[in-house]
Parts: structure tokens; sequence; C-alpha cells
């Protein structure tokens, strides 16, 4: 059964991250379109964005709806979902309407299981095997209708990744990932369980081996008795197997072939960089990062605007809080780009800004120690300056991500600096690493350093040079 428009729930069910391999007493009580997480500055709504795919249409809608119901602004997640906050709590009705309307909202029974992110650059710049927003879409509608029914019961966490190859989504710690391979077909993953072996399908069959995967982990799941949400909390003698797996999806008529990998990337890809994005057709896109993942509804207007006067009247939200809009000609792709920059979005990848995110802090979470957004903001506007502008082949540098508490709520996967609030005017910076077989767990790598916010910003630029 679908929850009733502007449910909330109960204030201490607030989204936590730490796996548990514990039986849960509760069900999850991810936020959704429908169900409203209750904040400090008023409720919260996330709306889910398969693939982060909008048209200009469904972002004119979504600005709407931020300034008539919400505070007029809207956050990027690390999932590619868009947050309205400052809702009022009895404004569920209006909102869920609003979102059918634009066909934001395909599903009520399945709105918070279409956390799906995939490659922003597919099929734009001549990286990557293959065209993956096609598989996020078709995934997304078998959801939707309801293909797989027992699939209604994933919790709002669990993520699918759709990777063309070059990586950058695959890095993500996603519970079922499918990799682009060069032959047209892809590398099904499923969280920690697959213990380093991929399974290759066709890619015909890939979105249904997507979700026959997730299908498998609940049943998984299940017989654990731990009521997890996610792959990598499941207990290792009810992890998901490739036997297993590649069982289930013959049983459905899909065939597939044991690896020996775990996929066909060898290092994790760097997220877009923001500035014009040649394509090898003629076309270019604008890759756009937004500051701590905050936009006004006027900024939204105008990305959502040049969307469809220049572009292809699509946009792209990214897992790295920033927006692609495909499409333009070359002239027009740089006109887009320097107006973007005018209204104060970023579109210069040797942005101090780059790779710099933040939670909600203070004043919007009671939870959070600190106002990590204004710390983070102070620590980019005194940040040391680089000398020479960074080279188009050098890596990307390490995130760092502020954090008001412990849960660490959105922040990046892979390796970062995290920036964590011990008290509201001191953090303390230490390395994490997702990819380490214990960083899921909240353990640290390297040596803790205690910082004041007036050091922020040597400290941090200190910690992502030596990351």
């Amino acid at each position: 059964m679908s929850l009733p428009p502007a449910t909330v729930p109960p204030a201490n069910e607030a989204p936590v991250e730490a796996p548990s391999r514990r039986a849960r007493g509760r069900d999850d009580a991810c936020p959704g379109a429908l169900r409203l997480h209750p904040a400090d500055d008023g409720s919260l709504a996330r709306v889910r964005i398969p693939g982060g795919l909008l048209t200009a249409g469904q972002a004119l809608a979504l600005a709407r709806a931020s300034e008539e119901l919400g505070d007029g602004r809207l956050d990027l997640t690390s999932r590619g979902n868009l947050q309205l906050r400052g809702l009022d709590a009895a404004c569920g009705g209006d909102l869920a309407a609003a979102l059918r309307d634009a066909g934001l909202l395909p599903s009520d029974r399945y709105d918070r299981v279409r956390n799906i992110v995939a490659s922003p650059l597919s099929g734009l710049d001549g990286a990557g095997h293959g065209e993956v927003t096609a598989w996020a879409r078709e995934l997304d509608a078998a959801l939707c209708a309801g293909a797989w029914d027992e699939l209604s019961g994933l919790s709002g966490r669990f993520l699918f990744a759709m990777d063309d190859g070059r990586g950058d989504v695959a890095a993500l710690g996603a519970d079922v990932t499918l990799i682009a391979t060069p032959d047209g077909g892809a590398v099904l993953r499923v969280g920690s369980g697959m213990s380093g072996v991929g399974l290759e399908v066709r890619g015909r069959d890939a979105p249904c081996a997507a979700a026959l995967a997730a299908v498998e982990f609940l049943t998984r799941a299940r017989a654990s008795g731990t009521r997890a949400w996610r792959a990598r909390e499941l207990p290792t003698r009810h992890a998901v197997t490739a036997d297993g797996l590649a069982a289930r999806l013959a049983d459905e008529g899909v065939e597939a072939v044991r690896t020996g990998q775990s996929g066909p990337v060898d290092a994790p890809g760097a997220p877009p960089a923001p500035g014009v994005v040649s394509g090898p057709d003629g076309r270019h896109a604008v890759s756009v990062l937004v500051p701590l993942g905050r936009v006004g509804a006027a900024r939204w207007r105008l990305l959502a605007g040049l969307a469809s006067r220049g572009g292809s009247g699509e946009l792209r939200v990214t897992p790295w809080r920033g927006v692609v809009l495909p499409g333009f000609t070359a002239d027009g792709a740089a006109a887009a780009s320097r107006e973007v920059a005018d209204a104060g979005l970023v579109t210069d990848p040797d942005s101090p800004w780059a790779g710099v995110g933040a939670c909600t802090g203070r004043p919007g979470c009671a939870k959070s120690l600190a106002d990590v957004r204004a710390h983070a903001a102070r620590a980019v506007a005194d940040a040391p300056r680089a000398g020479a502008p960074r080279s188009p082949d050098a890596p990307p540098p390490v995130p760092v991500y502020f954090s008001g508490c412990e849960r660490r709520c959105g922040h990046p996967g892979g390796r970062w600096v995290d920036a964590l609030a011990i008290s509201g005017t001191d953090y303390r910076l230490t390395v994490r690493d997702m990819r380490e077989p214990d960083g899921a767990t909240g353990v640290t790598g390297g040596d803790a350093t205690d910082v004041t916010a007036e050091r922020l910003a040597d400290a941090v630029a200190t910690a992502r040079g030596t990351a």
C-alpha cells in the first residue's frame, strides 16, 4: 500500500547511514515525495530523478513547487535526486499533485525505490562503451509498472548504478551496478556480496538483470532475518553469490556468463568537470557545478531555460551535485557557460568549489553540531590559490565533505577527506575510503587532525593534497 500524501515519520526516525547486521525493529524512514521528513527548517521531500534525467518542463515544475510550497530552493543529492525543504507538513497533497502533473511521480507504491544513478556524460563525450541512460529509463519503467511486485519492499536507500564503462558511478558503492562492456553487453555486480566476481549479460537484458539482482537481494535479506537495507549489510553466509544470482537469471530466461572480475573498470572514473564538454557528433554539453548542492529557484530556472532554448531540452542531475546540459552548438555552449557563471554557478574546472560538499548542518538539522555550510564556504573563500591551472590529464582533487554529526548524511563514495564537526567551532579531519573492506562501517584511515573552523582552509588543503 502506498503512503498517503503528507505522511511524516516521527522526528526520531531521521535517516541514518551506519549499516547494521542486527535485526532492525523498524522500517526504513528514508524520505520520499509522499513521505515527508521533519527537519528544523520545515518538512523535507526527496524527489527521485532516475538516471538524473529531467526535461526542462519538469525542472520548471520543481522550481515552481519549491517557491509555492517550500523555501524557494532545491538541494541536489549525492544520488542525483532533488530535495525540497521548508515545506509545511500539511502540503503533501498539493506537492504530490504537482509532481504527478509533471510526470515526476509515476508510481506511489514505488516512489522511494526509484534510486538509479547513471553516468552523466554517457553518449555525450565519446567516452565509455555505450549509452546507459536507456537502461535507466527501462529499469525505472519496469519498477513503476510493478513488473517485480516484491521490489516495493526495497529500502529507500537501495541504489542501482548504470555505468557506461568509464567507472564514475561504478565507484559510488551501489547495491546493484551495471557496467557497459565494449561488446555491447554489461557486467552485473551486486554490492560487496559478489566477492569480486561479475556476471556478464547481454545489453538488452541488462535492466531486467539488475531488477532480478534486487529480487535476489530481498530473498537473501529475508533469509538472514536482519531486515537489511543495503547489499553490504547482509551477513556473509547470506550474501548474494554469483552462482545464486546466475540461477535466478536463468530461471527468468536471462543468459549470464561468469567473468571472473567485478567489471571492466580498472580504476574509478572522475565525475564531470565543470565547463564545456565536446562530443564526437559536433554537439556540446555544459557541465555545471552547484556550490554545496543548493540552488535557488531563479538560478534553477536559468538552467531549465538554457536547456530548452539552446540545448536538447534535457537536464542531467549528477551524483556530484551538478547538472549537465546537453545538445548545444560550440558557440551556444560557450555562451551558456558564461551566462551560468555570471549567475553564480560554477563552470570553471579549476574552481576551488570543485569536490567540496557539505550536509545540511545547522540551522536546518537539529542533530548537527555546527553550521557546516557556512564553514565550508569560508574554507573555500580562504583556500590557498594554486599557481598554474590544473592539467586536463591530472586526477581531480580528492573530495572533501563537511558533516555536522557522525551520520555524515550525503557523503561521497570512494576516497575522501572527512571534515567532521566535533563542536560548534571545531572539526576532526580524517581520510576515509569506502572502497576498503571496513570503509562502509565508518572506519577511518590515517591519523585524525583536530582543527578550529578558522584554520579549516589550510588544514583541508593539506589533507586533500596528501590523501
